[in-house]
């Protein structure tokens, strides 16, 4: 991770520039809570952005580890009395959300960078925006594929090389990861959103060598514990394991990586709401976007951030992020449910 004094001080020149109100003396400070990411990301953020925000507006916050799927469950279920303020969570799935009615609409007036953020990034409505850039593709070990002689994947159809049986963890289609290797698989087998039936026999033969289905978006502990080699995950997570000196690499499949957006969301009637809409301002702010960039390599969302060339190679950077593979949400939306049964009965189960 970066070192706290460098993330601090990235952040203290964004939160500056936000006025959040200190309380008076008499009052409890006030206890923003934040429903997003778990595992290494939760940890990154927790050291360069959570601690300027408390500092900046005398508040507390509390942070609530989920996948964006449970992340979006708990809004729902808490729908008539909301108990949590932002949401951190997958472009698709926020979709979903704001169908529901969960997530309020910022407000121009506080959220004043709105501006500033990249076409792929604004959402419809601004409801909700998109604050930091990423990619589903692959991931290995680079010194297992080494010792054993294998040549490392291009394409998500390598992860079924018979060698790797019991070597990989397989993500669950109940969170991002799993759903971006079924619709990897549609498209190498001649299918599509529209027909999903080729993701499914992809999906199937790389799924024979599976040890586990996660369902955590965070297999850190399965590569580290040498429980797994190989796997579909995200750019940002596998740089963050890179850096703490594990031997692992990501890869832009031959088939097209899949962009991953990460939004943050303020809750409709959020406890506090006028925080919240900060909260998301600040995440906005140029040097609270390096911040993350430099703590667990979130690409930046906003235009004009300037990254150390090393740091730039390693995020997705705008330009990459506009070769990325653009999705049919709506569709996606619509048969997720018919396709994670699906998924449970023949991919799961199997």
């Amino acid at each position: 991770m970066t070192p706290r004094s460098l993330t601090a001080g990235l952040l203290a020149g964004a939160l500056v520039l936000t006025s959040c109100g200190a309380p008076t003396p008499s009052a409890a400070p006030d206890t923003l809570v934040i429903a997003g990411y778990g595992g290494s990301y939760e940890e990154a953020f927790k050291q360069s952005v959570i601690p300027g925000f408390e500092k900046a507006c005398s508040c507390k916050v509390t942070y609530i580890a989920g996948s964006s799927t449970d992340t979006v469950a708990k809004l729902k279920a808490q729908q008539a009395a909301p108990q949590i303020d932002v949401a951190l969570i997958d472009d698709g799935v926020q979709n979903q959300a704001v169908e529901a009615g969960l997530l309020a609409k910022l407000d121009p007036k506080t959220v004043t960078n709105l501006p500033k953020v990249i076409d792929i990034a604004r959402l419809p409505g601004d409801v909700g925006v998109g604050f930091s850039l990423n990619a589903t593709g692959l991931a290995y070990n680079t010194d297992y594929y080494a010792k054993n002689g294998l040549p490392a994947p291009k394409r998500l159809a390598d992860l079924a090389d018979a060698k790797l049986k019991g070597k990989l963890v397989m993500p669950s289609i109940t969170q991002t990861y799993g759903l971006g290797a079924l619709l990897m698989a549609a498209k190498v087998g001649g299918g599509s959103e529209q027909d999903i039936a080729p993701g499914f026999a992809g999906v199937k033969k790389v799924a024979a060598n599976a040890v586990t289905f996660d369902t955590t978006a965070d297999v850190s502990n399965y590569f580290l514990q040498g429980q797994a080699v190989a796997t579909v995950w995200g750019n940002s997570r596998v740089q963050t394991l890179a850096k703490k000196g594990f031997p692992i690499k990501f890869v832009y499949p031959e088939e097209g990586a899949l962009p991953l957006i990460a939004t943050v969301n303020v809750v409709n009637k959020a406890p506090h709401a006028d925080l919240a809409q900060t909260f998301v301002n600040t995440l906005l702010e140029p040097s609270a976007q390096q911040a993350m960039a430099a703590s667990n390599f979130n690409g930046p969302a906003v235009e004009g951030v300037t990254l150390d060339p090393a740091l730039a190679e390693k995020v997705v950077g705008q330009e990459r992020a506009a070769d990325l593979r653009k999705l049919d949400w709506a569709t996606i939306n619509k048969n997720r449910s018919t396709w994670t049964d699906r998924w449970n009965k023949e991919i799961e189960t199997s």
